[in-house]
């Protein structure tokens, strides 16, 4: 007897109604194709070769076939029509598009008992490079659906991919072995292909990862809603990609993170990226995002609300050529650029980024020396970073936004204009005077210096930086200077407002060369050529 929807995701923790479920209405124009294919003899309908839906009997073998049929024919729509496909690992192919009807869903079906006999693909075997980063990103065919060389494919529909039976890969820092034999832990991986779409499907509980994407050129991933427990999207070493219009809650981990790992064996960036018109958040408990109940964590919850966006960790090949605007983030850690393993970092723009209720820094910018990778790799570059148009508001006041390079390595032409932050306050003139540790080889979070001793900006190593039009607000009063600058050279600030406790500076300069400041309230125009120790 077929499972109903409705049960099905009530199992999920998320009391996720059915008629939520399907939130995202099938178009006319995508129903009349279907239906045009169907007529064609193009569309590889999985009950016909044997799919039962039922949510309890496995239907992988017959997923299969139909993809393979539709391959074999040069090309075609493998089709789900409603019901519940209870699969393990589906083999996309060149040439082929899953279609998933409202009301059908892909169920990633439980790890046997005796996982030796059946199950999921087996991860591939570990490559010489396997240690350079965490176990996840080396591994693709222990998945729900994964491809690889593959061209002209994607996944579409207003279905749903559920991730129930998959693992979590939680020791994300370990490269040994996650999931159990004959076990899973991605809904979606994609390696060494191009010309590849995913449009209009939801995902919950996607495991480690929703989507990991390594090596993918031609990338579009547009109008999805992703409900999880790991990552959203992870978008590593690929080229010419569009993400937009996506709706991404992921309490435990990041949402949309593009990445430059060494999993493909050799250093390649991720360039060419458009990110846009996105909603971003780690508020809500897993599976009420799709349902619509948005059911907050309550208070004294263990963990912390992760939901960004971020570029890193995983930054051998760098990044490039990458714009990001239009953006929600709510409920979350704030925006994160990260290159920490010996790659470029360069021609970043960002605006119109509006942020609510964020955990940690704002905006965090991190040059660093972890160097996960090959030995005699240089240390890395970061520059060339446009960001305008924030706003952001009931900020924790631990950690400011903070731009860090490494001593002997600053980050340089940094552009930062039109920015309003109100941070709840706080905080004291001890943790004004503290001096931040600079752990140049640690795994970068903005929590990784502990509290910052500015309430606005924190800036360290930090080379040709302009920011105008700047202001910071706090609802407690906070006795931190609004800047604090550390070994910088060639700033350039114009128009400035940071609120203040009695006797607290607007900035505070330790080892700065060249710094000007005009039409700032409360502090006169100033021009330094150099200078120690200075509060302004």
């Amino acid at each position: 007897m077929q499972t109903p929807r409705r049960d099905l995701l009530k199992l999920a923790g998320g009391g996720i109604a059915a008629s939520l479920m399907s939130a995202h209405p099938l178009r006319a124009a995508d129903s009349a194709q279907v239906a045009g294919m169907h007529a064609g003899g193009s569309v590889f309908p999985v009950r016909k070769f044997g799919a039962v839906g039922d949510g309890t009997t496995i239907d992988t073998a017959a997923v299969n076939k139909a993809i393979d049929a539709a391959a074999s024919a040069g090309g075609g729509v493998v089709h789900f029509s409603a019901g519940t496909y209870a699969c393990y690992s589906i083999h996309l192919k060149s040439n082929v598009t899953l279609y998933l009807d409202q009301g059908a869903t892909i169920l990633a079906a439980p790890t046997p008992a005796d996982g030796a006999s059946g199950g999921y693909d087996a991860p591939e075997p570990d490559a010489p490079w396997h240690a350079y980063q965490d176990y996840g990103h080396t591994h693709w065919h222990n998945s729900l659906i994964w491809g690889e060389d593959i061209h002209n494919c994607g996944i579409a529909g207003p279905g749903l991919i559920w991730g129930k039976g998959l693992d979590r890969g939680w020791s994300s820092h370990d490269h040994t072995r996650m999931e159990p034999r004959g076990g899973a832990n991605k809904s979606i991986a994609l390696k060494n292909c191009h010309n590849v779409f995913m449009k209009d499907f939801s995902i919950l509980q996607g495991g480690w990862f929703g989507i990991l994407v390594t090596g993918v050129d031609n990338l579009t991933i547009d109008n999805l809603t992703i409900d999880t427990n790991r990552d959203g999207m992870d978008i590593d070493c690929c080229r010419n990609v569009r993400v937009s219009n996506c709706t991404v809650n992921s309490p435990w981990d990041d949402a949309i993170v593009p990445k430059s790992s060494f999993a493909l064996g050799y250093a390649r960036a991720t360039e060419n990226v458009t990110i846009s018109n996105c909603y971003v958040t780690g508020a809500y408990e897993l599976g009420s995002l799709l349902d619509g109940t948005l059911k907050k964590f309550p208070a004294g919850v263990k963990g912390s609300p992760i939901g960004r966006i971020k570029m890193g960790t995983e930054s051998n090949g760098g990044f490039k050529n990458i714009a990001i605007s239009n953006c929600i983030f709510e409920g979350c850690h704030g925006l994160a650029l990260e290159t920490v393993d010996g790659a470029l970092l360069e021609d970043i723009a960002i605006t119109n980024i509006t942020m609510r209720d964020i955990v940690s820094a704002p905006i965090f910018l991190r040059l660093g020396a972890r160097m996960r990778g090959p030995a005699n790799v240089p240390i890395g570059q970061l520059r060339r970073v446009l960001i305008s148009n924030v706003v952001a508001s009931n900020v924790a006041p631990q950690q400011c936004s903070i731009l860090s390079g490494i001593p002997g390595r600053a980050m340089e032409d940094i552009k930062i204009s039109d920015v309003f932050i109100q941070h709840q306050g706080g905080g004291t003139r001890e943790q004004a005077a503290l001096r931040l540790p600079e752990m140049e080889n640690g795994y970068p979070e903005p929590t990784m210096f502990g509290v910052t001793p500015a309430q606005g900006f924190y800036l360290r190593h930090v080379e040709n930086i302009d920011m105008s039009h700047i202001e910071i607000t706090s609802i407690a009063p906070d006795a931190r200077p609004g800047f604090v600058l550390d070994d910088v050279k060639d700033a350039d600030f114009l128009r400035i407002k940071a609120q203040k406790g009695p006797g607290a500076p607007t900035f505070s300069l330790q080892n700065v060369d060249n710094f000007t400041c005009s039409l700032s309230r409360g502090v006169p125009d100033t021009t330094l050529a150099h200078v120690t120790d200075k509060a302004l």
